[in-house]
């Protein structure tokens, strides 16, 4: 084998090398802080924790996700991206939480810590405090979500797709509590749908074509309002 050809080889085996070490980092889950808040633009309170959330979005390993809740609204201004199953889903955190109900602003981490929200650094404390998503692989890839095995600690979990709008949105707000005000909103969620479910085994599900240039995430999930046990996002 000539020098040249040789050569052409061995390049050609290293970018093989460097592909198969891609695909296989692109195919394991990487350990995620899923960072929810729960907000409404008719809550007073909410700027504050609003703005702690876009300090946080684009941090390493952080998915943030902002939910705006709808049980705010009779106070005269009814949220832009307020839907009831974003508040059925703050509801269903509150009693494994320990709380009685509902309140704005929250922030949840990976589903099973929380606090307030509207503190400086109260975000990033609970982000360091709280361990990451370290359940089964999971990844996103050609319309299919694949989810390997492992350990369903309820044995069952839900599988969550969210539609979200990546980077930070502002919001003129007329009427309620903020009136007159301009609030921003990371990571706006616009829907929550349950893609199916994962007992432990190996399986692929279908991902549904995002519209309207949405971003995309998927939950493996505790029921009930348990912890996330992985987390993925495109």
């Amino acid at each position: 084998m000539s020098p040249v050809i040789s050569s052409r080889v061995l390049a050609l085996s290293g970018l093989a090398a460097l592909a198969l070490a891609a695909s296989l980092g692109a195919a394991a889950a990487q350990p995620l802080s899923v960072v929810e808040l729960f907000t409404s633009q008719g809550c007073s309170s909410c700027p504050p924790a609003n703005a702690n959330l876009i300090k946080v979005k684009d941090r390493p390993g952080v998915l943030a996700l902002s939910f705006n809740v709808t049980y705010w609204d009779y106070l005269g201004w009814k949220d832009t991206f307020g839907k009831q199953e974003f508040t059925q889903r703050q509801v269903s955190y509150e009693p494994p939480l320990g709380h009685d109900g509902p309140f704005t602003p929250q922030v949840v981490v990976n589903g099973h810590a929380d606090v307030v929200g509207a503190a400086p650094g109260e975000i990033e404390h609970l982000i360091t405090a709280t361990a990451k998503t370290g359940g089964p692989s999971l990844s996103l890839d050609g319309g299919k979500v694949a989810i390997g095995a492992g350990a369903a600690p309820a044995g069952k979990a839900d599988v969550w797709l969210v539609r979200y709008t990546k980077g930070v949105v502002e919001v003129p707000v007329a009427r309620g509590e903020n009136t007159g005000r301009t609030l921003p909103h990371a990571n706006v969620v616009h829907a929550l749908t349950k893609l199916g479910s994962w007992s432990g085994e190996a399986k692929t599900l279908d991902l549904p074509a995002a519209s309207g240039g949405l971003s995309t995430a998927v939950l493996v999930q505790s029921p009930g309002g348990g912890p996330i046990l992985a987390a993925a996002a495109n």
